[in-house]
């Protein structure tokens, strides 16, 4: 009997690290990539180049795009956390059956098509006149985003015991004191992940930035999209590869730095 549940976790475990090993594939193949000393993409032979890392580090264009990719992810974060956590809070207050269709309204860029809601943001911003304007783009990642918000910020709630809400107005406190000094501190942890998400939403977002914004609004995965279309730059693995080691960077932080332990109580 232990041998064959034995068997079955090696299969399991096996499983696991084939698919970890797929999904991480495209890493070992833009490293060496962004080494090569050609103007395309190639591995490089008998020699490695860094020439289009510095060619990335001293690009106005890059790194132009890094800041404002930065910037409307910074923006539209903060835009998706302050409607998606006020509505969260106010479909967790309002528990009815038409608060789980205006939910179903609120989740429906998420569950959309990339394209079909790309195709609906182009007809819509072309008519308001939005078309390739911080604002339109900043608007569209903030919709996109939201749902993520709504997510996070609803499982922080069903923790939330309504009767400390139901204390703290019966003890005289407005509604805007108990939103901010008694529900906010208790969800704080879902607020902080939907920002998250959000900042990573809208950094990521290619499908509909295409459609909605042309020169004048060029985002990071925008320029990476025209190196790969236009001249297949090396530069582009050498994003990819940056990227691929700030977010490794940061995982080793959060995973070397102690855990925080609660004081134990003395009841």
């Amino acid at each position: 009997m232990e041998g064959r549940v034995s068997l079955e976790f090696r299969i399991v475990l096996l499983a696991a690290w084939a698919a970890l090993c797929f999904l991480a594939f495209p890493i070992f193949v833009a490293a060496p990539v962004s080494l090569t000393p050609e103007r395309f993409l190639s591995f490089p032979k008998g020699e490695i180049s860094w020439g289009h890392y510095e060619a990335f580090l001293t690009s106005d264009r890059w790194l132009a795009s890094i800041g404002r990719s930065a910037l409307i992810g910074a923006i539209s974060s903060a835009v998706a956390v302050i409607v998606g956590t006020t509505a969260a809070i106010g479909l967790w207050r309002i528990s009815s059956r038409a608060t789980e269709y205006l939910r179903a309204m609120i989740l429906a860029p998420m569950i959309i098509p990339p394209i079909i809601s790309a195709l609906a943001f182009y007809r819509l911003w072309g008519q308001l006149g939005w078309l390739d304007s911080y604002f339109g783009v900043i608007l569209a990642h903030s919709i996109l985003a939201m749902p993520y918000v709504v997510i996070t910020v609803s499982a922080s709630l069903a923790n939330l015991d309504m009767r400390l809400e139901q204390a703290a107005r019966g003890m005289g406190a407005s509604m805007w004191q108990t939103v901010t000094r008694v529900i906010i501190p208790n969800i704080k942890v879902g607020i902080a992940s939907g920002a998250i998400f959000a900042f990573i939403v809208s950094w990521d977002e290619i499908v509909v930035t295409l459609f909605i914004a042309r020169r004048a609004v060029i985002t990071l995965p925008r320029m990476i999209w025209d190196g790969i279309r236009d001249n297949v730059d090396p530069t582009v693995a050498v994003c990819a590869t940056l990227l691929v080691l700030i977010t490794i960077l940061v995982l080793s932080i959060q995973l070397i730095l102690p855990n925080r332990k609660l004081p134990k109580s003395n009841g």
